[in-house]
C-alpha cells in the first residue's frame, strides 16, 4: 500500500508527528523540517473524486423529521467525506462545513470526525463576525450605509461579535474538539479592497482584533482568509494578530515575498497557487506557478502552508489539482531544498 506523506514526517527526536501537530507548529512559525503542510479551505470536487455530494451542497430541510438513525448515517457520511479527502490528498487540516449548523449538530459532526480519525487532523470552521463584500442585491444599500450610518453597522457588528464568541464558548465547554476558526469574510476585489482604508479601520479592525483575541483566550487558533488585492489593508490585518493569513491571491496582485516582508517572519502564510492558472493555464504555466509558490513560501524556512489561492472550487479541473498535489509531494520538503 502506498504510504501517506505523514509516514515520512518525524520530530527531531525521531518520533512521528501527526498532521495536526505539524499544522499547529507551522501556525506558530516553529521549524518543522520535512514536508510542508497542505490543506484546502474547501474541496468541492467530492462527487468527481468520491461519488459523494459535498456536505455544504446538501439540503436538509427535513432534518428534524428524520429518525436518529437516519441523522446519524448522514453525520457519519459527512465525516467520512472530510476524512477521505484529507487522506487522499494528505491534508493536514479539515475545514468543517457544518450542515445543519446548530450547536448540537456541529458538536455531533466534530465528535464523529474525532472518533473516526483521532487527533490526526487539525479541525477548523468558519467564525468571522466582520463584514464582507455584500452581494449584488445589497451592495448599494450597504455602501450608502457605510457613509451615512456607520454607527448602525458598528452596532450590528457588536452583536455579531457577541454571537460568534458565545458560539465558540459553547464549543469550548462541550470538549473543545475544534482547533481553530478561519475568518472567511472577503474584503477585497482583485483590483482593490471594497472598503477604504478609513472604513476598514472603523468598521472592520476593532471587531476583527477582538474576535481573534477572544478566540485565543479560549485556546483557538485563527486564520484570516480573504481573496483579492489585500495589499492596501495588509498591515491592518496583520496588526490584528491572526495566526495566519490565507489566501495570498496572485490574481489580486499579491506577491508572497512582499507579504512576508510586510508581516515579518513570525506570522504564518497560506496559499498563493494561482487558481486562475489551474483552471485555464497551460500545463507548463501551472507547473511553474506551483513550484514558484513552494519556493517562495519555503524561503522563510518555517511558517508556510501550501494551498491554492482560494479553494478547490466547483469547476476546477480535478486533474490540475492532483498535479498540484503531486508536485508538492515531490518538491515541498524542507529537507530536500
Amino acid at each position: 500500500m502506498k504510504q501517506s506523506i505523514f509516514n515520512l514526517l518525524k520530530k527531531k527526536d525521531g518520533e512521528f508527528m501527526t498532521h495536526r501537530e505539524r499544522f499547529i507548529r507551522t501556525l506558530k512559525c516553529e521549524p518543522i523540517g520535512g514536508q510542508v503542510p497542505h490543506f484546502e479551505l474547501v474541496f468541492f470536487l467530492t462527487m468527481e473524486a468520491f461519488g459523494k455530494v459535498h456536505p455544504s451542497h446538501r439540503f436538509y430541510e427535513q432534518w428534524n423529521q428524520m429518525s436518529f438513525t437516519e441523522r446519524k448515517l448522514h453525520i457519519e457520511d459527512m465525516a467520512d467525506i472530510y476524512i477521505e479527502t484529507a487522506k487522499r490528498y494528505d491534508h493536514s487540516a479539515i475545514f468543517v462545513h457544518p450542515n445543519p449548523s446548530d450547536i448540537d449538530s456541529v458538536q455531533w459532526l466534530l465528535e464523529t470526525i474525532r472518533e473516526k480519525s483521532g487527533d490526526e487532523y487539525y479541525l477548523m470552521m468558519h467564525g468571522d463576525p466582520t463584514w464582507a463584500i455584500p452581494n449584488g442585491d445589497n451592495m448599494m444599500d450597504f455602501a450608502a450605509q457605510m457613509y451615512e450610518e456607520p454607527e448602525k453597522l458598528n452596532e450590528a457588528s457588536k452583536k455579531r461579535l457577541e454571537e460568534s464568541i458565545a458560539f465558540a464558548e459553547k464549543l469550548h465547554n462541550k470538549g473543545h474538539l475544534l482547533d481553530g476558526f478561519t475568518l472567511c469574510s472577503d474584503y477585497c476585489f482583485n483590483v482593490n479592497p471594497f472598503f477604504t482604508i478609513e472604513q476598514f479601520d472603523e468598521l472592520i479592525v476593532p471587531y476583527l482584533k477582538e474576535v481573534i483575541e477572544e478566540y485565543r483566550k479560549l485556546g483557538y487558533y485563527t486564520i484570516k482568509h480573504t481573496d483579492g488585492n489585500i495589499m492596501p489593508i495588509l498591515k491592518q490585518m496583520a496588526a490584528c494578530k491572526p495566526d495566519a493569513i490565507h489566501s495570498l491571491d496572485p490574481q489580486g496582485g499579491v506577491d508572497l515575498l512582499e507579504v512576508r516582508k510586510i508581516v515579518g517572519p513570525d506570522m504564518a502564510l497560506i496559499g498563493n497557487v494561482n487558481c486562475g492558472l489551474l483552471q485555464t493555464g497551460t500545463e507548463e504555466e501551472c507547473k511553474e506557478d506551483i513550484l514558484r509558490s513552494l519556493r517562495q513560501g519555503m524561503e522563510n524556512g518555517r511558517g508556510y502552508i501550501f494551498s491554492t489561492s482560494n479553494c478547490v472550487y466547483t469547476g476546477l479541473p480535478l486533474q490540475r489539482y492532483e498535479t498540484m498535489v503531486n508536485l508538492w509531494r515531490k518538491y515541498g520538503n524542507y529537507d530536500k531544498t
